[in-house]
């Protein structure tokens, strides 16, 4: 699949959908699903797994997991920022955290690629008598 492969019935391109998804993922976590739990994290490492599972390789999988781990943390903290201190003066400290989500996410996702490719290598040298004709 290359880089301009859209989501079927969305009309995003994968970037878009990857950034969307955290975003959304960000939005509940920080005001509605496991608010204020170590918990959260659990889904959201599942979702980078998926992503780098379904992907066509292990960059597109780092690429777009790391967009989704970025909009995923930035959203989660202005979201959930309630400080004293005006917003857009914690916007640069959100952005690190921002690109250590992405980074996680990223790493997440080449595991679930590296997962993938060892399930098909293994299907692959199933011996032929145990595969179903057709």
């Amino acid at each position: 699949m290359s880089d301009t492969t859209r989501f079927p019935g969305l009309g995003l391109g994968h970037w878009a959908a990857a950034a969307l998804l955290g975003a959304v993922l960000g939005l509940l976590g920080a005001k509605y699903v496991l608010v204020g739990s170590g918990w959260s994290l659990l889904p959201w490492g599942l979702v980078a797994l998926l992503v780098g599972f379904t992907a066509g390789s292990r960059r597109r999988a780092a690429v777009d997991a790391g967009i989704y781990g970025f909009a995923l943390s930035f959203v989660f903290m202005v979201a959930g920022y309630s400080g004293a201190a005006p917003l857009a003066g914690r916007l640069w400290f959100f952005v690190l955290l921002g690109l250590f989500g992405a980074a996680c996410a990223a790493l997440i996702a080449v595991i679930g690629r590296q997962v993938h490719s060892w399930l098909t290598r293994r299907r692959d040298r199933s011996p032929a008598s145990h595969r179903r004709p057709g």
